[in-house]
């Protein structure tokens, strides 16, 4: 161990440890993902995980669950030393990790994935539908979340998708539950219900390892927190001797400053409006506009209708009615394709999805969507090309061995960087983002947050930005959209709304 570095176990002894992991170490080509890292968690605990994206959390995490086996290092579980188990048998030791990225099947049901590999059966061998529906049922209530187990995964939001997850871990009775930023799609009620679930499971004894970027979650849920820097151990104590400060410096290594980046906003023309917007079920009357240098906030519940909103703009999804203005000229927007032509990007909110080909480099990725800037004649201009990739990762700070590497191998911070310089390559004026630093590290957030306040102030960038991390949304916006049943029920100033005020406005009728 460190010097400097405080030991994983508590003052108590290990007695009651669920599981000890010592000395973890764990090396990729040219890479050490994890140098002599232990860890422990204690029977009924929830212990935050923190660190900044390429920490090395997530490849600890995996060794943990069988996915990885430790080049180093030991793994003792339930007083049991562990060797060389499998997914499967981590399984059967009581173990759940819920990943970030969902490992579902979207043509199958609500109950099938939820009951994955182990259907339930009548005594004669069939599969038992009814029942199999019934306790997913069940499940899902536990959680406080009520979706018809006999839907298709693939027609769920992603935040009910979440759920879905959480509820397959509760399913599988596990005495260890790891969940890998399961706020990330979840409005404030929705991470009320899931807090609330995680408090009666310790009260049975269940330990958790909460993963998150948000420091405030890890105050309100996490009784202990060990942190991550480089693949090493920096810290572990109980949440009583951890500040934000203290918890962000051990983090980056650095002073943060101000969480949110100075603004001096100066408006330019309008040059977005939208008037009475709708699509059936979903989207009701909508109408705002939107100014050169603004950032525009949009927030509500999850199922609020915030990404349809950004969705039907952009034409990825049909309107019903309504009209759309561009620089006081009415426009259609039917596509993607014709909202960048038109000067318009869109970030969305599943980036490894919608927003980016991670089997596809870097260089492939940023220019992708205005590659005919790169044409001439019949060729494509790859030193022009090469140059503009280059120019915009360095200027957004992306982290990659070169820009011919996959963007999959990328952190998620890097990845969505990638994301917004695809925007910045297309030369658009409007940007609409969802969800911009979910799933970031601090470190990344700041970053990202300079680069809107930058694009917005220096280049008079319009941004329309839609969050469900309320000082988020309240630290960068000019003015707030909340909404609530697919309608926007107020039009608040970021400078002068609170959380309270926002709350009300997203949950009363």
């Amino acid at each position: 161990m460190r010097s400097g570095e405080e030991s994983p176990l508590h003052a108590e002894g290990v007695s009651d440890a669920l599981l000890e992991m010592r000395g973890i170490g764990k090396s990729f080509p040219g890479i050490k993902a994890l140098q002599h890292v232990s860890f422990s968690v204690r029977s009924g605990e929830v212990h935050g995980l923190v660190g900044e994206n390429g920490a090395g959390k997530s490849t600890l995490m995996k060794i943990l669950s069988g996915a990885y086996q430790a080049d180093e290092g030991t793994i003792t579980l339930n007083n049991e030393r562990v060797q060389r188990a499998g997914p499967q048998a981590m399984i059967e030791r009581g173990v759940a990790v819920i990943y970030q990225e969902f490992a579902q099947a979207p043509h199958l049901t609500v109950a099938e994935n939820i009951f994955m590999n182990r259907p339930r059966r009548t005594r004669a061998g069939i599969i038992d539908w009814a029942r199999m529906a019934a306790d997913a049922a069940r499940h899902m209530e536990r959680l406080g979340f009520v979706v018809d187990p006999r839907r298709l995964i693939g027609e769920l939001s992603v935040a009910q998708r979440q759920m879905v997850e959480i509820a397959r871990a509760i399913s599988q009775d596990a005495r260890l539950i790891v969940l890998d930023e399961p706020s990330a799609v979840l409005g404030d009620t929705e991470l009320e219900k899931l807090f609330g679930t995680i408090r009666s499971l310790q009260r049975d004894g269940v330990s958790f390892i909460y993963i998150s970027h948000r420091l405030k979650e890890v105050f309100d849920i996490c009784q202990s927190v060990t942190v991550l820097r480089d693949g090493q151990l920096v810290a572990s104590r109980p949440i009583g001797e951890w500040t934000t400060d203290s918890l962000i410096r051990s983090m980056v290594g650095r002073e943060i400053g101000d969480y949110f980046p100075p603004r001096q906003p100066s408006f330019g023309e309008e040059v977005l409006r939208v008037e009475g917007l709708g699509r059936a079920g979903v989207l009701h009357d909508i109408s705002f506009s939107l100014r050169a240098g603004e950032i525009l906030g949009v927030c509500g519940l999850a199922g609020a209708g915030r990404s349809e909103l950004l969705r039907a703009i952009v034409g990825a999804d049909r309107l019903d009615r309504g009209s759309i203005w561009l620089r006081g000229k009415p426009t259609r927007i039917d596509s993607p394709r014709k909202a960048i032509s038109l000067g318009i990007g869109f970030a969305p909110e599943d980036r490894k999805t919608e927003g980016l080909f991670l089997d596809q480099t870097v260089k492939f990725n940023v220019t992708i969507s205005k590659l005919k800037d790169y044409l001439r004649g019949f060729y494509l201009d790859l030193a022009s090309e090469k140059q503009s990739v280059t120019e915009h990762v360095r200027r957004l700070g992306v982290k990659a061995p070169s820009i011919d590497e996959p963007v999959g191998n990328l952190s998620g911070g890097n990845q969505q960087k990638c994301v917004l310089a695809k925007q910045i390559n297309a030369k658009c004026e409007i940007l609409l983002v969802d969800e911009p630093t979910r799933g970031v590290d601090v470190g990344a957030k700041r970053e990202i947050y300079d680069l809107l306040v930058e694009l917005t102030q220096a280049k008079g960038l319009a941004v329309l930005m839609v969050s469900s991390e309320l000082p988020e949304i309240m630290g960068m916006c000019d003015r707030i959209l909340v909404m609530r049943e697919g309608r926007i029920t107020a039009e608040l100033q970021g400078n002068s709304a609170t959380e309270e005020q926002i709350m009300k406005c997203a949950t009363i009728h």
